[in-house]
């Protein structure tokens, strides 16, 4: 399970760089480079409380990814030790992006 840091912070399962949902999906079916690729399971927080109320953060989660053509990409699940997430000012899925990404 890869360690997940995630600076979409307006994200609802952010909590302090982690994700609270546990698990994750990543779009992109025909990325060639991070900028194509998205955290799909991103949902903007609404109001203005920055409290998470969506589970506990974990450092490590599954992540599942449609990146055909990214090299951690084995039988649709990220083998990647290490992923970062980007996306500090998202407000949808589109605005973030995978940049462990690597053709």
């Amino acid at each position: 399970m890869p360690e997940l840091v995630c600076s979409a912070q307006s994200c609802v399962y952010n909590n302090a760089m982690y994700c609270s949902r546990g698990d994750i999906e990543v779009g992109g079916r025909n990325a060639t480079v991070c900028q194509d690729t998205c955290c799909e399971s991103f949902k903007e927080r609404q109001g203005t409380s920055a409290s998470n109320s969506m589970g506990t953060p974990s450092a490590n989660t599954d992540i599942r990814c449609a990146a055909e053509h990214c090299q951690y990409n084995q039988n649709c699940c990220c083998s990647a030790g290490h992923v970062d997430v980007s996306g500090a000012a998202a407000c949808r899925c589109e605005e973030t992006e995978c940049t462990t990404f690597t053709k």
